[in-house]
C-alpha cells in the first residue's frame, strides 16, 4: 500500500522531470532552421501573383540548373490563424535557402526568394559566391535573355544598391527585384509581381 502511495506521489513528478529533459534535449542549435526563416517585411498581402505554381517552378529551375538544384519545399507552420499566405521553405545547404509565399486557397506564388545567411571564416567567399549564383539563376527564370554572366552582374549591382537596407526594390515591367539586407541575419533577393497601372 504505501509503495503503490510513493508510486502515485512521485509519477507526475517523475513526468514533470522527463518533460524538461526532452524540451532541453530540443532546444534549437546555433544556426537557424527553415521554421525560422524571417517573413519577407516587404510582401503585401494584396499583392499579385505569378501565374504558376510551386511544382512548375521546380520543374523549369531544376531543368534550366541542373548543378545548382532547388529541393521540395516545405511549409512553414505560422500560429497566425488570419495570415492570409501560406510560407514554405526549402534549404539548399546551412546557410543558403529558397522560400516562398503562396497565396492560400490557390497556391500561386507571390514571392520567391533565395536567402543567405553570411558566414565567417575560410569558407565566406565560396559561399557567398554560391548564394550570389543561386540569386542569378532564379532572376534567369523571368529574364530568360540574360547570360550567366549579366545575371551575377545585375544581382550584384542590386545587392549593392540595397546595402544595409531592409528594402530595396527595382521594378522591371511585369515584375520587381528586391534586396533585404538584414546585415549577420541575412541578405534575402526576391522575385516578385507588380499590379501594372492600365494606361
Amino acid at each position: 500500500m504505501t509503495a503503490k502511495f510513493l508510486i502515485r506521489l512521485a509519477l507526475p513528478a517523475l513526468l514533470l522531470l522527463s518533460g524538461l529533459s526532452m524540451a532541453r534535449a530540443e532546444a534549437p542549435v546555433d544556426h537557424r532552421t527553415v521554421e525560422e526563416m524571417p517573413k519577407a517585411p516587404y510582401l503585401l498581402v494584396g499583392a499579385p501573383t505569378f501565374e504558376m505554381t510551386l511544382v512548375n517552378f521546380r520543374e523549369k529551375y531544376n531543368a534550366d540548373n541542373p548543378t545548382q538544384q532547388i529541393g521540395e519545399f516545405r511549409a512553414i507552420s505560422d500560429k497566425s490563424p488570419n495570415e492570409m499566405l501560406t510560407r514554405a521553405a526549402s534549404k539548399i545547404n546551412e546557410n543558403l535557402y529558397a522560400s516562398t509565399a503562396l497565396e492560400k486557397g490557390t497556391g500561386k506564388i507571390k514571392t520567391l526568394q533565395i536567402t543567405y545567411l553570411p558566414i565567417q571564416g575560410a569558407e565566406e567567399k565560396a559561399a557567398r559566391t554560391l548564394a550570389i549564383s543561386y540569386m542569378a539563376n532564379l532572376m534567369r527564370q523571368f529574364e530568360g535573355t540574360l547570360s550567366v554572366e549579366q545575371s551575377v552582374a545585375k544581382v550584384n549591382a542590386l545587392i549593392e544598391k540595397g546595402k544595409g537596407q531592409q528594402f530595396y526594390q527595382q521594378p522591371l515591367g511585369a515584375i520587381r527585384y528586391v534586396i533585404s539586407d538584414n546585415g549577420e541575419k541575412g541578405l534575402t533577393f526576391a522575385v516578385e509581381p507588380v499590379k501594372l497601372a492600365l494606361s
